[in-house]
C-alpha cells in the first residue's frame, strides 16, 4: 500500500514507522525540514519539505498513485484543505484527517472524510482504519468511534439470518439494499445473493467485521 502522510510530528512519524516496518510504501510531507528528525535513522520512506495543500508538493510526493492519504499536521485548516484536495482532486481511495477543534467535525463529515481526534484516537486506530479501507466508512459519529459501513455479502452467507452478524456493543446490521430497494431487516431476515448491507460498527470492531465477511462459516 502506498501511503502519503501530511505532518511529521509524533503521530505522523509513529504511523510512518509502523507502516514502513510492514513494508508499505510511506511518504511524508511537512512544512518544517527539522521534522524529519522525528524519524529514526535508516527510515526507508521518503520525506519532503513543503505545504501539504500545495498541488506541486503533493504530486512530487506521489499522491496520484497513493492508496491512502492521512492529514495529521498541527493545523486544522491544513488538514481540511489537504484532505479535501486528496479526496476530490486526486481521488485517493482512503482519506482521513486529524481534528483538534471538535466544532469542525461537521465540515469533515459533509466531505465524507473520517476524522481522528488527538486524545481519543491513537496511531493504532489510524493504522487499523488504513488496513480496512475496503470497509471505508460512509459516515462517522462523534469523533469516529461509531461508523456506518456498507458492504456486499459473500455468496457463502446466502440464506443465513443477517442477525448472525450482530455483536452486542460492536456490530449491528441496520439496513439492506436488495434489487435496488432499501429496507430495515427484522431478526429473521435471511441474506440473499447481491445484498448490499449497512452495518453500524464500533471503530475497534472493523477487523472483526472483516473476519465475518472474509471467513467461511465453521472454519
Amino acid at each position: 500500500m502506498k501511503v502519503l502522510i501530511a505532518g511529521c510530528g509524533r503521530t505522523g512519524a509513529a504511523l510512518a514507522v509502523r507502516l514502513s516496518a510492514e513494508k508499505h510504501d510511506v511518504r511524508l510531507i511537512d512544512h518544517d525540514s527539522r521534522a524529519q528528525s522525528q524519524l529514526p535513522p535508516g527510515f526507508p520512506g521518503r520525506f519532503r519539505t513543503g505545504n501539504a495543500f500545495s498541488r506541486p508538493t503533493l504530486e512530487a510526493s506521489g499522491i496520484e498513485e497513493a492508496d491512502a492519504f492521512v492529514a495529521v499536521t498541527s493545523s486544522d485548516n491544513t488538514n481540511i484543505v489537504s484532505a479535501r484536495t486528496a479526496k476530490e482532486t486526486y481521488r485517493v481511495p482512503s482519506v482521513m484527517a486529524r481534528i483538534y477543534d471538535p466544532r469542525r467535525a461537521d465540515i469533515y463529515r459533509e466531505l465524507g472524510i473520517p476524522t481522528v481526534a488527538t486524545v481519543r484516537w491513537t496511531v493504532s486506530r489510524i493504522h487499523q482504519m488504513l488496513l480496512h479501507r475496503e470497509l471505508s466508512p460512509e459516515f462517522a459519529f462523534g469523533n469516529g468511534e461509531t461508523l456506518l459501513v456498507r458492504s456486499p455479502l459473500p455468496p457463502y452467507l446466502n440464506g443465513r439470518p443477517l442477525s448472525e452478524f450482530d455483536v452486542d456493543g460492536e456490530i449491528r446490521v441496520v439496513e439492506v439494499t436488495r434489487a435496488g430497494r432499501s429496507f430495515l431487516p427484522v431478526h429473521s431476515t435471511p441474506a440473499e445473493p447481491d445484498d448490499l448491507v449497512t452495518f453500524a460498527v464500533d471503530a475497534t470492531a472493523l477487523s472483526r467485521l472483516r473476519g465475518f465477511l472474509n471467513k467461511e462459516w465453521g472454519t
